[in-house]
């Protein structure tokens, strides 16, 4: 008997067994039934045995509960490697491809996996019906057909749990060149998942930020040629409304420059993202400059800047314009947005953190926001109250700005906030 041969028979035995086992409590108490009966002489150890073994008998062929039996039918058969280098040379090329891969048997069956789909795909299992554990009816197509026609086939997969993914799933035949398909013995299908999840988040995001970009440039826009065709019309003769529209259209004109400035800021950084500073900056002295450059807007808003820095120099790794822009934005947003407490809180510290070696912490004691806009913060154009943003003149970009800004230097920000307790806001940096 060979080893196929041996390995059916195992798996033909698997009902029988499975039965004696589901039983053994049964088993176990009649056979000290017996036992007992033979020791008060109640019953021959000839006729205890002979009815013991009829009783094994009779619930070896016992129905098992459905659950059971779907167990068992479930079960995969054991996967047996094959005794010439054929399976070796095809799980060396599954392992090859960067991707996730998948090898399937004549009967749609899971020969082999990669270490990739085994991360992906952890309920594919050697020995099971691809089309049976992932049933989607694009690849019960695509498998059906390969396997019946040798030709490759593609599709997209779109699933959205545990999360959201995008996958270019190709099924294509494993065959000999100018070899006939269906007369091949031993046919296998080769599987393999590409992923498209972070372009179709890219591309996303891409649509999101036109459709803002254009929506925050069209309403200023807007209100700017309303005030010019007023002026040429009813009011070009009025010097009080003329004077009045002016300066509304002044600040639009303006609203529409910081925004396009932003944009341009942002594109410029995210040009670069890939690209790690190599300047040297004295964190401190910056964050003192900051601080004089936005002493105006701080008065105005009847507030201090208090500054926690160590003595001496800290010198970092890193683009000083840009980080410039980074701490000027925090403080400038706590100053807008903080002036309740009276106070917006700078410190520098040194740390030993995850690779981090310097904490700056920007805390305003202002009103606070909800937790859950707190996680969106950094994203473009994303305002908790857009109402009250414009009137402080804030584009939406700024924090968005930071966090590209703080990622291109290796860096982490956190915000935490919660009603009432205002708003801290941390950069750490290697």
């Amino acid at each position: 008997m060979d080893d196929s041969q041996s390995a059916q028979t195992l798996h033909g035995a698997q009902p029988l067994l499975s039965r004696l086992v589901h039983y053994a409590g049964l088993l176990i108490g009649l056979a000290g039934l017996f036992v007992a009966l033979v020791a008060f002489g109640n019953l021959r150890p000839d006729l205890a045995i002979l009815a013991y073994g009829f009783v094994v008998g009779f619930v070896a062929f016992l129905p098992l509960p459905v659950r059971e039996v779907m167990r068992i039918v479930e079960a995969p058969a054991p996967v047996l490697e094959a005794p010439d280098n054929t399976d070796t040379v095809m799980a060396a090329f599954a392992e090859a491809l960067g991707e996730a891969c998948l090898v399937l048997d004549q009967r749609g069956a899971v020969a082999y996996r990669n270490r990739a789909a085994l991360r992906q795909y952890p309920n594919v299992q050697p020995g099971k019906v691809l089309t049976l554990v992932m049933r989607n009816p694009d690849l019960v197509s695509a498998v059906d057909a390969t396997l019946r026609t040798g030709m490759p086939h593609s599709f997209e997969l779109h699933e959205t749990l545990p999360s959201e993914t995008w996958d270019r799933v190709t099924v294509a035949p494993i065959r000999q060149p100018d070899s006939d398909w269906l007369s091949e013995g031993g046919r296998h299908l080769l599987v393999t998942f590409q992923s498209l999840t972070e372009l179709k988040r890219v591309d996303a995001m891409r649509t999101d930020f036109i459709a803002n970009a254009s929506h925050e440039l069209r309403t200023p826009l807007a209100s700017l040629l309303g005030f010019i065709d007023t002026l040429l019309g009813p009011a070009a003769r009025d010097a009080v409304a003329r004077e009045k529209f002016l300066g509304i259209m002044r600040g639009q004109a303006d609203r529409m420059s910081r925004l396009i400035d932003d944009l341009l800021s942002l594109s410029r950084i995210e040009m670069y993202q890939h690209v790690r500073p190599t300047g040297s900056v004295d964190l401190a002295a910056l964050l003192r400059e900051v601080r004089e450059g936005l002493q105006t807007q701080a008065k105005a808003a009847e507030l201090d800047v208090v500054l926690s820095l160590p003595e001496g120099a800290v010198m970092v790794t890193g683009d000083r314009n840009q980080l410039y822009e980074v701490f000027e934005n925090l403080i400038d947003n706590a100053i807008k947005y903080g002036a309740d407490g009276k106070t917006v809180d700078v410190s520098l510290v040194h740390i030993e953190r995850g690779g981090f070696k310097h904490l700056v912490s920007v805390i305003d004691h202002g009103p606070g926001v909800e937790p859950e806009h707190v996680p969106r913060m950094t994203e473009r154009f994303y305002r908790i109250d857009a109402e009250t943003s414009r009137k402080k003149k804030g584009t939406g970009l700024g924090l968005a700005i930071v966090k590209h800004i703080v990622q291109r230097h290796r860096g982490n920000i956190s915000i935490k906030s919660r009603p009432g307790e205002g708003l801290r806001v941390d950069v750490m940096l290697p």
